[in-house]
C-alpha cells in the first residue's frame, strides 16, 4: 500500500529561554519545551496541549492533555508521518528537511508513504515499554560511541543520544519528535 499524505511544512525558532516556537505553514503554531531526554511538552495556538515522547523504532507518542493518544513515525529527512499516513510534517528548519525537499524535487526520494513507514494506530502498554527500552538501548549505544548498529534508528535525522543539553544550540536539535 502506498499513500500520498497531505504535506505540512514547518519551521522552528529557538527562543531565548531554550524553548522552541514552531510555525506550520497552515497557520498553526506550537510552543515546545524539552522535559528530559525523550519528552517534549507543547501547547498550540488552537488551545491544545500535551506531551510528545520519543519511543524506539522511530515512533513518537503524542498524548494530549485530554487523554487522547496518537502515534507518529520519523521517516528521515526531517519528515514525520502522523494520522495513519494522512499527514506528513516536513521540518524546513533542519538540514534533513531541506535535503528531503531537494531530493524529492529531483525525484530521488519517494513522496509517497509505504505501509512499512506508517505509525501504529495503537500500542499496548507492554509494546510501548518495549519501544522505550529499545530507545534507551539506542541512546546508550550512541553515547558510548557504538553508533547505530542494532539500534534500529539509523539512517535518519534523529539525535537519539541525550544531546539536548549541548551548549551550541541552546539544548535544541532540529528534529524534536516531528
Amino acid at each position: 500500500m502506498i499513500n500520498r499524505p497531505r504535506e505540512t511544512p514547518y519551521r522552528d525558532e529557538l527562543l531565548a529561554d531554550s524553548s522552541v516556537h514552531r510555525r506550520y505553514e497552515d497557520g498553526r503554531e506550537e510552543w515546545r519545551r524539552r522535559e528530559g531526554g525523550t519528552h517534549v511538552r507543547w501547547h498550540d495556538n488552537q488551545g491544545a496541549s500535551g506531551t510528545d515522547e520519543q519511543l524506539g523504532g522511530r515512533i513518537i507518542k503524542r498524548r494530549y492533555s485530554d487523554g487522547r493518544v496518537t502515534y507518529g513515525r520519523d521517516i528521515g529527512y526531517g519528515r514525520t508521518v502522523w494520522d495513519r499516513g494522512e499527514t506528513l510534517l516536513v521540518n524546513k528548519t533542519s538540514f534533513g528537511g531541506r535535503m528531503g525537499t531537494l531530493l524529492g524535487g529531483l525525484g530521488l526520494v519517494a513522496l509517497a508513504v509505504t505501509a512499512a513507514q506508517l505509525p501504529p494506530e495503537e500500542l499496548t502498554p507492554e509494546e510501548e515499554e518495549e519501544l522505550r527500552q529499545q530507545q534507551q538501548q539506542a541512546a546508550a549505544q550512541n553515547s558510548s560511541g557504538g553508533g547505530d548498529a542494532g539500534g534500529g534508528d539509523g539512517g535518519g535525522d534523529w539525535d537519539s543520544s541525550d544531546g539536548w543539553n549541548s551548549d551550541d544550540d541552546g539544548g535544541w536539535s532540529d528534529d524534536d519528535f516531528g
